[in-house]
């Protein structure tokens, strides 16, 4: 059976930036997906289109096609009242090199780096952490099948039903398998809702970056982050 939409694809991979390997996954442990519902890099699927278990892919994709290019525009200016919980700046995630996840103004969960703290405001970077890097993949494709109707009306593993993972709030993040810091195939799903004093988001176990599109993270995954950072407003 070949990849097409509305199938359910098994690999494993490797992502390879500046001559490291920063993401994979394993025969044990793949990522899993279904091909067509823009879980993933627009160009990572298009590049395995049509390909079937047993078939290896080695591709590469510019900046432009995976998390464009350094945005000096995502760079921004938050006052500490943004990082609150339940009306409590929560000091020790301020720290120059954390990763917060930041609600934007859709509701949608973007990762934002602390890289200066000042007295009552906190520089951030909203940029992936893979935005103008060149990515350089390689992998097998291990199973493809078809979707069934409610993995398909749900999400593979639920991800489209509104369940909550954040103290209580509307909407949540959901990941599967185990997640990458950096950035691989996936990413937890996070999906819209309002914390209006913010929150602690982050319990589940997606890709801390995963592929992402439209400010929001999609795509099933596997990774190492169990994040429990405080989820700031970015707007």
């Amino acid at each position: 059976m070949k990849i097409e939409d509305n199938k359910v694809v098994e690999l494993c991979y490797e992502l390879e930036v500046d001559g490291e390997i920063v993401d994979r996954t394993t025969r044990e442990k793949p990522l899993d997906y279904i091909h067509g519902t823009r879980s993933l890099l627009d160009k990572f699927e298009a590049n395995i289109a049509g390909l079937e278990p047993g078939s290896r892919f080695e591709f590469t994709l510019a900046p432009a096609e995976g998390y464009g290019e350094i945005d000096p525009d995502r760079i921004i200016e938050l006052p500490k009242e943004a990082f609150a919980v339940n009306g409590v700046v929560q000091e020790n995630l301020l720290v120059p090199g954390t990763t917060i996840p930041m609600l934007n103004g859709k509701g949608g969960v973007v990762p934002g780096k602390v890289l200066e703290v000042h007295e009552n405001s906190v520089t951030m970077d909203l940029n992936s952490p893979m935005a103008g890097k060149t990515l350089n993949f390689s992998g097998e494709i291990l199973t493809v099948r078809d979707a069934t109707e409610k993995e398909l009306k749900e999400g593979l593993h639920g991800e489209y039903v509104h369940t909550c993972c954040c103290g209580g709030h509307e909407g949540g993040c959901h990941g599967h398998g185990e997640g990458h810091e950096n950035g691989g195939c996936g990413g937890g799903h996070c999906h819209g809702g309002h914390h209006e004093d913010g929150g602690c988001c982050g319990h589940g176990d997606g890709h801390g970056e995963g592929h992402c599109h439209e400010g929001g993270c999609h795509g099933e995954g596997h990774g190492h982050d169990h994040g429990e950072g405080c989820c700031g407003k970015c707007d």
